[in-house]
């Protein structure tokens, strides 16, 4: 379904070429109503499977809504016709139709979860950022949209400053702004400026960044451990196959010794034995195979080279000491008896 999905947006690229729609108009015909077919018959299958609880996911429900636009574009072609003015906002959205790979795709629905969780902080945050720009959309009225010698077109009315204190907020051609109110002589413009850039822009827009980013390593952290889990199951049923296979193994031998003239069931184990290849898997349970010890034991092995290395440079330090201690004493002993002759 990946596939599909995938092939369907990269034919919604070449679909914005006209010469290439042009061209390829009947191919472009059949690949949609292949794709269609496609996302009908998932959706159907889906609901045959489990006709209660698929109404009860909401991914599920985001699938129904993709299939209902694309059945758009076809309704407004038959009810008004290929002229309607409206259908190429119809078309376009079709392009919404790649968001069918979030159901698919584990790391997408984990990042949504995220940003879901952040509902409620987000939305303080946006409050509080309102609040602001309605201070100094008041204040930068009240300061510089005066009608005589204000900027009217930046500072005119309410609407025009929030627009204007949001193109500073996103510090986008805040310095043209600002050209304009130097223009017209205001001395608390550049405080005025100054102040809500800092507020706004490394303040506010720091703090929203933030919290995406904190509730994002939470939910990463959270798919991790779910991740890990997953595989510690999937890794204990197999656990479970291969030691519930080897019990069936070992009664199969124990009915086996009625009919097989055996002195001893250790004799049996022996002759067992025998017939094990290297490829046969061995479920086992004492303490010196388990992970935590395997673990520990290759954390100790690591210390222990690192310590073997830092002896091993000890060593050649001292080799290196006592070769410098050798090379001086030869001239030691040749000082010392230049000075008994002296003193004779």
């Amino acid at each position: 379904m990946i596939s599909t999905i995938s092939t369907n947006a990269v034919y919604v690229v070449l679909w914005t070429d006209y010469k290439t729609r042009y061209n390829m108009f009947r191919i472009f015909e059949v690949m949609e109503i292949i794709f269609v077919t496609i996302y009908s018959a998932e959706f159907y299958m889906k609901l045959y499977v489990d006709p209660i609880n698929y109404w009860k996911d909401g991914y599920n429900l985001f699938d129904v809504l993709v299939i209902i636009n694309l059945s758009i574009p076809y309704a407004l072609r038959k009810i008004k016709g290929k002229h309607y003015r409206y259908l190429n906002i119809a078309d376009g959205l079709q392009s919404l139709r790649i968001l069918k790979l979030i159901s698919y795709s584990r790391g997408i629905r984990t990042l949504i979860t995220a940003i879901g969780q952040t509902a409620y902080t987000v939305a303080s945050v946006l409050i509080l950022f309102f609040i602001l720009m309605y201070i100094f959309a008041i204040l930068g009225f009240c300061l510089f949209g005066g009608p005589e010698r204000g900027d009217v077109k930046n500072w005119g009315n309410l609407a025009v400053a929030f627009f204007t204190l949001f193109s500073l907020a996103t510090v986008d051609g805040w310095t043209d702004l600002q050209q304009q109110l130097d223009k017209r002589n205001f001395a608390l413009s550049r405080t005025f400026t100054i102040i809500f850039i800092l507020l706004a822009s490394f303040v506010f827009l720091s703090m929203f960044v933030g919290v995406m980013i904190i509730h994002t390593e939470d939910s990463i952290k959270k798919f991790e451990r779910e991740l890990m889990l997953e595989r510690h199951m999937t890794l204990m049923k197999e656990k479970q196959v291969i030691a519930r296979r080897q019990q069936e193994e070992v009664s199969r031998l124990m009915h086996t010794q009625k009919d097989v003239d055996h002195k001893s069931f250790s004799e049996l184990v022996e002759n067992f034995k025998k017939t094990l290849r290297h490829t046969d898997p061995m479920v086992l349970d004492d303490f010196g195979t388990s992970l935590p010890f395997i673990d520990v034991y290759l954390s100790t092995l690591d210390n222990q080279d690192t310590t073997m290395y830092k002896l091993q440079e000890l060593y050649y330090e001292i080799v290196h000491v006592l070769n410098l201690m050798l090379e001086d004493l030869p001239q030691k002993k040749q000082s010392h008896s230049l000075e008994k002759v002296d003193e004779k």
